[in-house]
């Protein structure tokens, strides 16, 4: 069968860099740190005192209050993303086929806050009191599960749940849907909102995330040696994915062409990345196959870059292995360095990244790099694209991400011609 072509035509995005698309590229570009103390609980006898949080948000502009109440914090900033896509997508609903549109919204955790809240609160000699929305609010499909309703869209409908390589494979997979003709329209994207007492506590107690309290907005610090770990973040970005002929149909303002995806496993740690990046090597040449690319028409890399000790080791030596000589003409960068991690919503944000970055022919930064901070483990002659975003054309770029257990993910976006 011929498979059908899949574009970009709507984004969404409520990040600690900005409440929608617009303020948090111009955050990107700029070059701006979302990072800044802890404000959603007392972090005060945590080892990590910091993250990056969406500020300012008022959800009663999208939910009324009865209704927001059923909605974990992660679900309320999936709408939020949503509802912008769609809006920028121009779709008129009235004369969609709405069994055509469907819905794929990740997280990797879910409503940690919803369970965290309900299970506090439980007393085992008052026996079970749980509010009747509590596994409603918290299962990590509820999102796409709103999104659906709220829209009326009945087509395939899910969440897919792989650490922070989530919303890639879901993006993968909605891209699959339409071109295989099982959706024209997908809406696809991440939520995650983590930074809870729990979550905070876990992560500290693996020690993945980074404890520079005095500097939270250099506190991710990819690439750099003196980097400890990665920040926590939380945020949401939506992704309109539609069957070309559908797009060029209505007249649809069209951001950039999707042409591969790629998952792999590491099949070696729980939460550590192969040291010799098999998984992330076996991705990428996977996401190119997909695409039926070469290496060097890549032109801009969003890698995983968390800043933590392994992983951007592994990272780089894997781009190298796969690009060859190309990749010293490849612009490279970490955008967690500005956002944090968004853990299951990194994938659908740096996806929107690298759209953003081929309809804008600019690459954002890797901010926090010092020239006296280097790594020997680390290849400087690749360009890492620090601390200044860099001019060019972005044909096309690759955006990858990697989650806890081995799960790995890597999707193309390219201009559309």
């Amino acid at each position: 069968m011929t498979l059908k072509r899949v574009v970009v035509t709507g984004l969404g995005a409520v990040t600690p860099l900005g409440l929608n698309v617009e303020e948090t590229w111009n955050s990107l570009i700029n070059g701006v740190s979302g990072a800044g103390p802890i404000t959603l609980f007392d972090a005060s006898k945590f080892k990590t005192q910091f993250a990056c949080e969406v500020k300012g948000l008022d959800i009663n502009k999208y939910l009324d209050r009865k209704e927001a109440r059923k909605f974990d914090r992660y679900a309320q900033f999936a709408i939020v993303s949503a509802a912008e896509a769609i809006e920028d997508s121009a779709l008129s609903l009235e004369t969609e086929d709405l069994d055509r549109i469907g819905v794929i919204f990740s997280a990797g955790i879910g409503g940690i806050k919803t369970f965290e809240e309900e299970v506090m609160a439980y007393d085992p000699e008052v026996g079970p009191r749980f509010n009747p929305f509590f596994i409603p609010k918290m299962i990590s499909d509820i999102a796409a599960g709103q999104i659906s309703i709220k829209y009326g869209f009945r087509g395939p409908n899910f969440g897919t749940t792989s650490a922070c390589a989530s919303s890639t494979h879901g993006a993968g997979v909605a891209f699959d849907m339409i071109r295989l003709g099982k959706a024209e329209v997908m809406v696809t994207g991440g939520s995650e909102a983590s930074i809870t007492a729990s979550g905070m506590g876990g992560f500290n107690a693996m020690h993945a995330i980074s404890t520079r309290n005095d500097d939270p907005a250099g506190a991710s610090r990819p690439f750099s040696k003196s980097r400890d770990g990665f920040v926590m973040s939380e945020g949401s970005a939506c992704l309109v994915f539609e069957e070309l002929e559908h797009a060029l149909a209505r007249g649809a303002k069209i951001y950039a062409e999707v042409v591969g995806a790629g998952a792999s496993a590491d099949a070696y740690h729980l939460t550590a990345s192969h040291p010799e990046g098999l998984g992330a090597k076996l991705v990428m040449l996977n996401a190119l196959k997909d695409a039926g690319m070469k290496p060097e028409e890549i032109d801009y890399i969003n890698v995983h870059g968390t800043s933590t000790p392994v992983g951007d080791i592994s990272e780089s030596a894997a781009v190298k292995e796969v690009f060859g000589d190309h990749a010293y003409k490849l612009n490279i960068s970490s955008t967690k360095s500005m956002s944090g991690h968004m853990l299951g919503a990194a994938g659908a944000f740096e996806t929107m990244v690298c759209v953003l970055a081929v309809s804008n022919d600019i690459v954002p930064p890797t901010i926090n790099h010092q020239e006296d901070d280097q790594d020997p483990e680390i290849d400087y002659n690749l360009n890492f694209t620090f601390n200044k975003a860099q001019k060019r054309v972005v044909n096309a770029a690759l955006s990858n991400t990697f989650g806890f257990g081995g799960h790995n993910g890597s999707i193309i976006v390219k201009k559309y011609l």
